[in-house]
């Protein structure tokens, strides 16, 4: 084993690198201090600029000196995912295992299948990590454990799989108990901190389609008994589009602030508490304040207490995506309930409000 003391400006996205020569191989060994860079991407990533593209090469890469007997850590070619797990290996000489997910994380990969027993098998045989370590063990996260069959990977390549800890930051504790995991190191605890940095992807991800479905209630809103009016666009059309807006970002960020709090098990339902409350709050506002004009008539104010709910429901539903506690089966019994009654609400309370513009 040689270490060939070369510098690189870039390599797979990761900066300032040296590398072995292994057998003729050439492996990158990754820094465990991330780069300015680094923060700026995984930024951009958790806002969606640029996020199906932000991933690495697969393959195999190491960290600090590592050895034959050096432990070996499955990941994803998500950047943030890989990221995160060198960060977490200060002071410890390891490999890296980079699987092709398509640039997808691990928990969402596994479900997808991408994170899956045929990638790493595949992966073990095209790195030739047989030939470079010794004890034929490799840790794979334990939110990788659904795609990952370590009988089928034991058989196909040899290797023996250990579910390491949920958290990156475990993992120095987790070797130094000889690979045994606490029972803490398998729970999954979702903070508010995990669930507030989950917000801005969110939003960012159906904030196209708010704005398009704005766009259609402002134009809607100059429709009347005698035509179409451009005064009743701006006059009426634009409150409702600050409503609709207003709506969805309240939605979007008090949903995951507030979900232990919120009643009901499912993430629809309690979108549909949420939306309830405030469909109460701005019904109380508009009776206590007469001059904001926002409801025409019965038939507009009813309507918007049935649309406030149905789209709180399904901000809040599709929110499963950035949890653990779901699994696919769960999400997909959820939204065959959950999916019509925000379909059928919305409906009625759009038909309801149209109605009003002709009365």
């Amino acid at each position: 084993m040689n270490m060939i003391n070369k510098s690189s400006s870039s390599f797979h996205d990761v900066k300032n690198l040296t590398f072995l020569t292994i057998n003729d191989k050439i492996i990158p060994i990754v820094p465990t201090k991330l780069e300015m860079s680094d923060i700026l991407g995984h930024w951009k990533s958790r806002w969606g600029i640029g996020r199906m593209k932000y991933k690495i090469k697969p393959g195999l890469y190491a960290v600090g000196n590592p050895n034959p007997e050096s432990p070996v850590f499955a990941s994803a070619n998500y950047k943030m995912s890989f990221d995160i797990l060198r960060r977490n290996l200060v002071e410890i000489d390891a490999w890296i295992l980079v699987l092709d997910t398509k640039g997808i994380n691990v928990w969402c990969a596994a479900g997808k299948g991408t994170f899956g027993t045929n990638e790493l098998v595949n992966r073990i045989k095209e790195t030739q990590l047989e030939q470079i370590i010794h004890h034929k063990r490799i840790i794979v996260p334990q939110l990788g454990a659904v795609g990952v069959s370590a009988p089928q990977v034991k058989k196909h390549s040899g290797f023996k799989v250990i579910y390491g800890p949920i958290r990156a930051k475990d993992i120095s504790n987790f070797l130094l108990a000889k690979l045994k995991a606490t029972p803490d190191m398998r729970i999954m605890h979702f903070t508010l901190w995990d669930r507030t940095v989950l917000i801005p992807i969110e939003l960012m991800m159906w904030g196209k389609y708010i704005l398009a479905t704005a766009v259609c209630l402002f134009l809607m809103a100059g429709f009347y008994k005698q035509g179409v009016s451009v005064s009743l666009m701006l006059n009426n059309g634009l409150p409702y589009v600050i409503l609709l807006i207003f709506i969805f970002l309240l939605a979007g960020i008090l949903g995951p602030l507030l979900l232990p709090w919120l009643p009901g098990r499912s993430f629809s339902v309690k979108g549909t508490w949420l939306g309830i409350l405030l469909a109460t709050g701005i019904m109380s506002y508009w009776w206590n304040t007469p001059s904001l004009g926002l409801f025409e008539n019965y038939l507009s104010l009813t309507a918007w207490i049935l649309l406030i709910p149905s789209i709180s429901s399904f901000i809040l539903m599709n929110f499963t995506g950035a949890t653990t506690f779901t699994s696919l089966s769960g999400v997909k019994k959820e939204m065959r309930i959950a999916v019509p009654f925000q379909i059928v609400s919305s409906i009625v309370g759009l038909g309801l409000w149209l109605t009003g513009r002709f009365i």
